[in-house]
């Protein structure tokens, strides 16, 4: 029988402004639940990310339900757990820890989120030949959801050309070696030229790192754009494309499916996904706001 009280939190570098606390926070008080949504830093600590292991022993000796990860401990954390779920073990990403029975359990929602909020926001785009631009820990999870979702083609562009290559491969090796493949930035202009779709999973639009990840003459009508970046909501990128005519997809509704799926996973109980979107509409404007 689930319980009415948790504690969870969030590890990480830099993420003193993450919206993660906020969300789960607010629903759980929305099912009565006294819910402490905890942020461990590792800047603020002054610790590597190596130290991610020790923290999950410290959180689940100290009575800890279940952590967020995030980078730059989404690999590092998986030798330090018990067991991973399906798609954390495919992905080789862990962004949820859940603790169980003494057990430190690993799971992805960041394939579901982004899945979840494709589903709902760009229903009927075609999926046919896909550009993804960045090969990260959030572009591994995206090309696997795209995948998911029945993606023809998946083409990974990164500046780092052997990292797009490595995901390729990782992808290949699940779905099929002619569904994906990797290159560097040189050639997006033709990638795109043919392709459906844009997906862009690297920091740039970000508060802290402002600016188009591409050059504009690169989108086109036919295009639609989806973007993994939350803070703010609407990016150069998005404002840019929709200008043009195509259909666009912000990051919150990943953010939020996300965290509605992570909040699933530690307290058994079913979110409010419809007002978790309101919620971050209305958490991001007023970061938006302070800045």
């Amino acid at each position: 029988m689930p319980k009415d009280s948790y504690l969870v939190g969030l590890i990480g570098s830099g993420i003193g402004p993450s919206l993660s606390p906020a969300l789960h926070e607010r629903e759980a008080d929305r099912q009565g639940l006294r819910y402490l949504y905890r942020l461990i830093d590792l800047d603020r600590l002054g610790a590597g990310p190596a130290a991610v292991g020790e923290l999950v022993g410290a959180a689940r000796d100290l009575g800890f339900d279940g952590l967020n990860i995030t980078h730059p401990c989404k690999q590092l954390v998986i030798p330090n757990l018990d067991a991973l779920a399906p798609q954390a073990e495919a992905l080789g990403a862990v962004n949820t820890v859940v603790f169980e029975d003494g057990r430190a359990v690993g799971h992805n929602t960041d394939i579901t989120g982004f899945a979840a909020s494709f589903a709902r926001g760009l229903r009927d785009a075609s999926l046919d030949r896909v550009v993804q631009l960045g090969a990260g820990g959030a572009g591994a999870a995206v090309a696997h959801a795209l995948l998911t979702l029945g993606a023809g083609h998946v083409t990974v562009v990164d500046a780092l050309p052997e990292r797009a290559a490595d995901l390729a491969a990782s992808l290949g090796r699940h779905f099929g070696a002619e569904r994906a493949a990797g290159a560097g930035l040189d050639a997006l202009p033709v990638a795109l030229t043919g392709a459906d779709g844009l997906v862009h999973a690297t920091p740039t639009g970000m508060a802290a790192h402002p600016g188009l990840p591409l050059p504009a003459r690169l989108l086109h009508p036919g295009l639609w754009v989806a973007e993994v970046v939350y803070r703010p909501l609407e990016t150069e990128l998005l404002r840019t494309a929709r200008a043009l005519g195509c259909a666009t997809l912000d990051g919150g509704g990943m953010a939020v499916f996300q965290a509605a799926d992570a909040f699933r996973l530690f307290t058994g109980r079913e979110p409010d996904s419809t007002r978790m979107l309101t919620d971050i509409t209305e958490l991001a404007g007023a970061t938006a706001a302070r800045q």
